[in-house]
């Protein structure tokens, strides 16, 4: 048993942020990570980071702005929260080193864009590679820190909980951990732990995220007994780059901000039609409008055309997405780009308070495996790394106000009952299978036909893997197929309890908006030790 102050799943923003804020306030922490520290949804971040920097702006708009984005369902409490920190979490940035693109013409000296659904120029930015930036800077610190033991090709298998182990004094206690290099699985033991294992985005066939968003975080928790909320509301954004040997590249939607257009295979432009804000509409509302289109038409993809501004300003504003395009023999300078949406980022999640706190003591999360109460029915563009930041400082206070306490004796992972699996077909099967059909029946228009198949779907899988589970050794995949299908079940679940079209959850059946707004929240039922953990480790 490894035994630390705090335990962090996850090296994204929100997680590198929270550990080097613990580290060096003297905590001794751990850091999990699946990949390398580098490899995150936050470092594929291209736009950048919502903040209030400028005179001509305010609080108030920001807020609006996003109450206005989340079609009602915002928590206008966590929403002020978080947009008056904006600039302390931008502040906390620079002065860790972060090269942010400079302006001479701005107020502070940095560049602000402007992105769909803002009212004024608020995006603070590294070029096109925001994220990239940001994770190295950081990642830098996280490694040389003495305070900060990182475990890379590590992966959680389930968090350890005092009412699952016959200790119902304590909260969460730590997580089984899994080596992926060597198959062991490690007890870490720590007073405290804290989920930023991003979103959920390989649910989809279709995404933007990496490989590692199999909604990790968010099944743990529910296992462990967490509420989890708005789980229905699936960004998908608008614009990822169509091409056969493009995996998952995104378009920044600050490239409509500098005034790209969206256009059909003739050249005409659609979104006028759909929306008085045209381009600078909303994600749901363009991700939409491009369905729409596309399935009218018989469409593969729609364009997106920046080829009438000036060749030199997309060069020095994109240059990431101008030379991957020339590498598959687009030139954005002269050439539309082919889009189409995928499957971005998961605006419900875990519930958390302001203090990030969850529903299990000693058990926190941040970032997008979260449920704050910001982004509503619809995620604002770039409020997710100030959500992270924001989040992360909250968790690390709350976490240091906490009277310091050893890490609990914990029982290790027996495995003696089970044996090596014969074949992994199942677990490739199952993966394609949910994939697809969550694509499907589960996407941008939702009917409730779709997603009752869905659901019966779902269930079938289920049963295939728990008894897979129990008799078989886990493995990197297996963990990762568990948790996806138990957040498919429970993104169908929420959208069958919403009987109405609000923001990113549009249904043909209930196309009106409800006059009242309220969340999706689900809440688990407490079961037994061996139906939640591993049947040989109890």
């Amino acid at each position: 048993m490894l035994n630390f102050d705090a335990l962090v799943l996850g090296s994204g923003l929100a997680g590198q942020a929270l550990a080097l804020r613990l580290a060096e306030a003297g905590q001794r922490v751990a850091l999990i990570t699946k990949k390398q520290v580098e490899d995150s949804a936050s470092s594929w971040a291209q736009g950048g980071i919502a903040a209030v920097l400028d005179s001509a702006d305010s609080v108030d708009h920001h807020l609006r702005d996003t109450l206005v984005a989340g079609a009602g369902l915002c928590d206008e409490e966590a929403t002020r929260f978080v947009v008056e920190h904006g600039r302390e979490a931008i502040e906390w940035l620079i002065a860790r080193g972060v090269p942010f693109t400079r302006d001479a013409q701005g107020e502070l000296g940095y560049h602000l864009t402007r992105e769909g659904g803002h009212s004024h120029r608020r995006i603070v930015h590294v070029d096109d590679a925001t994220g990239s930036a940001i994770q190295t800077t950081l990642t830098g610190q996280v490694r040389s820190h003495p305070n900060i033991h990182i475990f890379e090709r590590h992966l959680a298998v389930d968090l350890i909980v005092g009412w699952k182990i016959g200790r119902p004094e304590i909260g969460c206690a730590g997580a089984y951990i899994l080596d992926i290099e060597t198959g062991d699985v490690i007890t870490f033991a720590a007073p405290v732990v804290v989920l930023a294992t991003g979103g959920a985005g390989k649910v989809y066939l279709y995404t933007t995220n990496p490989d590692t968003a199999t909604g990790d975080g968010i099944a743990m928790a529910w296992r462990a007994g967490c509420r989890v909320g708005n789980m229905e509301f699936i960004q998908f954004h608008p614009t990822c780059l169509y091409h056969p040997h493009a995996k998952s590249f995104l378009i920044t939607e600050a490239m409509r901000g500098e005034g790209g257009l969206l256009r059909l295979p003739d050249g005409e432009r659609f979104m006028p039609a759909h929306d008085e804000r045209a381009e600078l509409a909303p994600r749901d509302v363009v991700a939409r409008a491009i369905d729409y289109e596309m399935k009218k038409r018989g469409l593969d993809c729609v364009y997106l055309d920046v080829s009438h501004k000036p060749a030199d300003f997309l060069v020095s504003h994109f240059p990431n997405i101008h030379a991957r395009c020339l590498e598959l023999g687009i030139d954005i300078t002269r050439q539309p780009i082919p889009v189409v949406p995928a499957a971005h980022y998961t605006c419900g999640g875990v519930k958390v308070d302001q203090r990030a706190r969850t529903d299990v003591d000693g058990l926190y999360a941040i970032g997008e495996t979260t449920y704050t109460g910001l982004h509503g029915a619809n995620r604002l563009a770039s409020n997710s790394l100030l959500e992270c930041l924001v989040y992360a400082t909250a968790a690390t206070r709350d976490i240091l106000s906490r009277k310091r306490v050893a890490p609990a004796i914990l029982p290790p992972w027996d495995e003696s009952r089970v044996t090596d699996a014969d074949e992994q077909v199942v677990i490739a099967h199952n993966w394609d299978e949910l994939r697809r059909f969550m694509w499907d029946y589960v996407g941008i228009v939702r009917t409730n036909k779709r997603l009752e198949r869905a659901l019966h779907r779902i269930r079938l899988l289920e049963r295939e893997i728990d008894e897979y589970y129990a008799h078989f050794r886990i493995s990197n995949d297996l963990i990762e197929l568990r948790n996806l299908v138990l957040t498919a079940h429970l993104i169908v679940r929420s959208a069958i309890q919403r009987h109405e079209s609000r923001g990113l959850h549009f249904s043909l059946d209930y196309p009106e908006t409800s006059a009242i707004a309220s969340p999706t929240i689900l809440r688990p039922r407490r079961v037994r030790h061996q139906e939640v953990l591993h049947a040989a480790s109890a």
